[in-house]
């Protein structure tokens, strides 16, 4: 599974919300756990959704983890135990700095697992989300179902008006849709707004 593992790798885990991210991280959890390569699972102070000292799948899995507010708080966890991998979990909450972190500790040879959301609201890149799935050694893009269509949804849909870029949420807020159904919820949302 983790050939370069010795040599350090970025692993990516990304999609639309309701796709299964989180579960796919903490799946990663328990195999490293297993092989007893101890991982520091990280989340941001931010994301206070379903728990604030664990992440939490939608499917009730759940892992402890630490929360931080700036990913250079990293390096300083780090120093408390011998890890081998260090798992973020929403990370597009984060700033770009985390792009320099991801290179930097799998440079000294960590084993660094990300999810988070590629796509914002509108479709458009989380940029440094970008940048991280260039650099990544491996990319796991999942899909979820389109509530309108069910077919293959890629992209978070907003329900509520709000044009802050990070809104906290979930099924209230949101849905996976597709790229046609997408379109069309924007276009009805530009003329209820008129």
């Amino acid at each position: 599974m983790y050939k370069t593992f010795n040599d350090g790798m970025i692993e990516i885990i990304t999609g639309p919300m309701f796709s299964g991210k989180s579960e796919e991280l903490l799946k990663r959890v328990r195999i490293l756990e297993y092989a007893k390569l101890k991982p520091l699972v990280i989340k941001p102070t931010f994301d206070s959704r379903f728990s604030n000292d664990n992440i939490v799948s939608r499917a009730g899995i759940k892992h402890a983890t630490y929360n931080v507010e700036n990913v250079s708080e990293i390096y300083e966890l780090l120093k408390k135990d011998k890890y081998k991998a260090i798992l973020i979990d929403e990370a597009h909450f984060f700033d770009e700095t985390l792009v320099s972190l991801a290179d930097d500790l799998a440079n000294k040879g960590y084993l660094v697992i990300i999810s988070g959301l590629d796509l914002n609201y509108l479709r458009k890149p989380f940029n440094h989300m970008a940048k991280l799935m260039a650099m990544a050694e491996r990319v796991t893009k999942l899909q979820a179902i389109c509530v309108v269509c069910q077919h293959a949804a890629s992209t978070s849909f907003r329900k509520v008006k709000s044009n802050k870029l990070n809104l906290l949420g979930d099924a209230n807020e949101y849905e996976a849709r597709c790229r046609k159904c997408h379109i069309i919820g924007e276009k009805e949302k530009e003329l209820s707004n008129k």
